[in-house]
């Protein structure tokens, strides 16, 4: 899995934690035990059931509205990462579409 096959974190339009757990669930396929908190994000993140390619996308309007929740976000998705580096690639766009699938 590459950057031809990224698989797209949408985040327009999400203001608080309960959405961006909705949308990493619904992007990630996460399983139904999946607790909608941080604990539970990071450990589906280091569950995946194969390599990933996360992009980051439409997240500026949460990081403003939620600054610290974004910081939150920004840590679980870089400790995953880092974790598993040849599981998990999170990348975020800095411009607007990206195209890939989800």
């Amino acid at each position: 899995m590459g950057l031809d096959d990224p698989v797209v974190l949408d985040l327009t339009g999400v203001t608080d934690k309960a959405a961006l757990m909705d949308r990493c669930a619904d992007a990630l396929a996460l399983p139904d035990r999946f607790g909608r908190n941080w604990d539970a994000l990071a450990d589906c993140l280091a569950d995946l059931p194969r390599p990933v390619v996360l992009v980051v996308t439409g997240w500026r309007g949460y990081a403003e509205a939620r600054p610290g929740e974004w910081r939150t976000a920004r840590e679980v998705f870089a400790a995953a990462a880092d974790e598993s580096p040849a599981r998990l690639s999170v990348l975020l766009s800095l411009g607007g579409i990206f195209g890939g699938s989800s």
